[in-house]
């Protein structure tokens, strides 16, 4: 994730992820599976090319791994109809992984909309 990488990223996707994953966080794509994740990642990057993902917990049990994270970057791309700003805005983000025979096979996950709309001004606090 933290390389920049677009097309390394949708590589290791296709190495980790299931082509059938059931992605359960809610966006607006129509896209399923490991193709889902690429096209977030893809917009991830577009908005903010300088994302850098910080685990802040793991946690494993059973077949599932729990990720907290912490995600900075810049706003420089469009992010719901807010057009780059420039501004730097730093969110938090918790997901679920469910693995079988060793690759993501669902997800779950809540990110922080509310701040990245606030810190780039799409909202007021």
């Amino acid at each position: 994730m933290n390389a920049g990488d677009v097309k390394l990223l949708a590589r290791t996707i296709d190495e980790f992820v299931l082509p059938e994953a059931e992605i359960r966080t809610p966006l607006p794509i129509s896209a399923t599976g490991a193709e889902k994740l690429k096209q977030v990642w893809s917009m991830l990057f577009a908005v903010y090319p300088d994302l850098h993902v910080a685990v802040d917990d793991l946690i494993a049990a059973g077949d599932k791994i729990v990720v907290r994270n912490t995600v900075t970057g810049t706003h420089r791309g469009e992010m719901m109809g807010t057009p780059p700003t420039g501004k730097a805005v730093t969110y938090n983000e918790i997901f679920i992984f469910r693995f079988v025979d060793g690759r993501v096979a669902e997800t779950w996950g809540v990110v922080d909309v509310l701040t990245q709309m606030r810190q780039i001004g799409a909202l007021s606090a």
